[in-house]
């Protein structure tokens, strides 16, 4: 009996080591002005945290709201962090592998959560949840994760003008804007695209093509590299 009981110890411990021992915890407080996170990932070292983790979502009440999972959940640390393996660890906004703001403008705060490094020339990607009202929980969106999947880093809201922009590049010189309407209850429209070609080195050739009364209109320029700085 004392055999079996003592095989049957070994192999709980062998069950549950990975997720008691091998993970390190992180504390997100004030990650938006309604939800703080507690994060947790399986590998931290040299200042880069990775592989397979979780988040977990709180109120202001410290009354969790959700779990989420990631299968890259990638953090890189301020210089000189010293991590405690085990125990709970601080991470700043920059820090954070998470991105709260109300992406599809409905007035309900959404998140974006990191999953590896799947986008345009191996930048950041993410996968992005948006509140269901209804379900009152937060529902993975396939579009707003392609878009946050296929670009470089994390698109960019512009609240002001109710616009996602996302950005890219091809090769050493072209640098590609896109900007996106979210239509309720559709999904996202494309209506602008900018390219900036510097593949001369005295010149920038710029061009505009935007969606206006559902047609497409092309803008184009061509700058001097001191225009085009001013512009910038």
């Amino acid at each position: 009996m004392n055999i079996l009981n003592k095989y049957r110890h070994l192999s709980a411990f062998m069950l549950l080591g990975p997720l008691c021992f091998a993970q390190y915890q992180f504390e997100v407080k004030d990650a938006s002005k309604n939800y703080s996170a507690v994060i947790q990932i399986e590998d931290c070292l040299d200042g880069r945290c990775g592989g397979k983790g979780t988040v977990e979502l709180f109120d202001n009440k410290n009354t969790k709201i959700q779990t989420f999972t990631s299968d890259d959940l990638i953090v890189y640390l301020a210089e000189n962090r010293k991590l405690l393996s085990g125990k709970m660890n601080s991470l700043t906004k920059e820090e954070s592998p998470i991105v709260i703001n109300d992406f599809n403008f409905d007035g309900s705060e959404d998140i974006a959560i990191r999953n590896g490094n799947m986008g345009n020339y191996n930048g950041a990607s993410y996968d992005v949840y948006v509140f269901n009202s209804t379900r009152l929980s937060f529902v993975k969106s396939k579009e707003l994760t392609e878009l946050a999947s296929n670009a470089l880093d994390m698109f960019n809201v512009d609240s002001e003008r109710k616009r996602l922009i996302s950005y890219g590049k091809s090769g050493c010189c072209n640098i590609f804007t896109i900007e996106y309407a979210v239509i309720p209850n559709k999904g996202l429209d494309k209506v602008l695209v900018k390219e900036e070609d510097k593949t001369e080195e005295d010149r920038v050739k710029v061009t505009i093509k935007e969606k206006i009364k559902d047609k497409w209109v092309t803008r184009k320029k061509v700058y001097s590299l001191e225009e085009y700085n001013k512009e910038k």
